[in-house]
């Protein structure tokens, strides 16, 4: 639940444009697409492909840490990380990559493998009305078996040139572009619900505003009278 007496009582700790900032950004917010990254080890890479979801309005991002730990630059990233929400598989002994197909499946995702293999749908082609997980994996060694097994489609990039595969960073920018373009000219009901609009004004707010912990215990101190 949203606790709406909260955010009256922050909102003036926050100036008027930035909550209209704020505001007029979570028009744009979905999470009908959201990104998964997996095995990502360096941190310019992986943040690169976290600003291009807060540029383009992916709101959620699925970190898999089977091999190595996910970290950003802060100059890369740009304090992008600031405004989105990450969820962590990351256990030990545990196949974290199978988990967050697991979790995304049932939350009503298609896996989508990013690939440049033969069968893959060329991004052009690519139904952008189906709510979807883009799967990225390392530039060399791609993604893992478990993803490309589970992949309910493999998705590539047309490209003409001798190089067979990009950056990540710039594969998931490409895919985003795209995809989030043809989205907003789709018919599919691609914002986040009004709840969802709220609890995530009332997460940036908090963010926005220092001395944060001192502020609510006042305020639930005074509401509690």
């Amino acid at each position: 639940m949203v606790d709406y007496k909260l955010i009256t009582y922050l909102e003036q700790f926050v100036s008027e444009r930035r909550r209209d900032l704020f505001k007029q950004v979570l028009e744009q917010r979905t999470r009908h697409f959201t990104v998964a990254i997996e095995d990502i080890y360096q941190s310019h890479n992986a943040s690169a492909v976290v600003r291009s979801c807060d540029v383009f309005g992916v709101q959620d991002i699925h970190i898999i840490e089977n091999k190595y730990t996910f970290n950003t630059s802060k100059q890369v990233a740009k304090g992008a990380q600031k405004w989105l929400d990450f969820e962590y598989y990351r256990k030990r002994n545990t196949n974290n990559t199978l988990k967050c197909i697991e979790n995304l499946k049932n939350k009503g995702y298609q896996i989508v493998a990013t690939t440049p293999h033969n069968d893959s749908c060329y991004l052009q082609d690519f139904d952008v009305t189906k709510k979807s997980a883009f799967f990225f994996g390392v530039e060399k060694a791609g993604l893992s078996k478990d993803v490309l097994l589970n992949a309910d489609v493999n998705l590539k990039i047309p490209m003409v040139g001798f190089t067979e595969s990009l950056n990540i960073s710039v594969a998931a920018a490409i895919i985003l572009q795209s995809t989030t373009e043809k989205l907003k000219r789709s018919n599919a009901k691609w914002q986040l619900s009004n709840l969802e609009k709220d609890a995530e004004y009332l997460k940036w707010l908090e963010k926005s505003i220092k001395s944060i912990k001192k502020i609510k215990e006042h305020f639930y101190t005074k509401t509690s009278i």
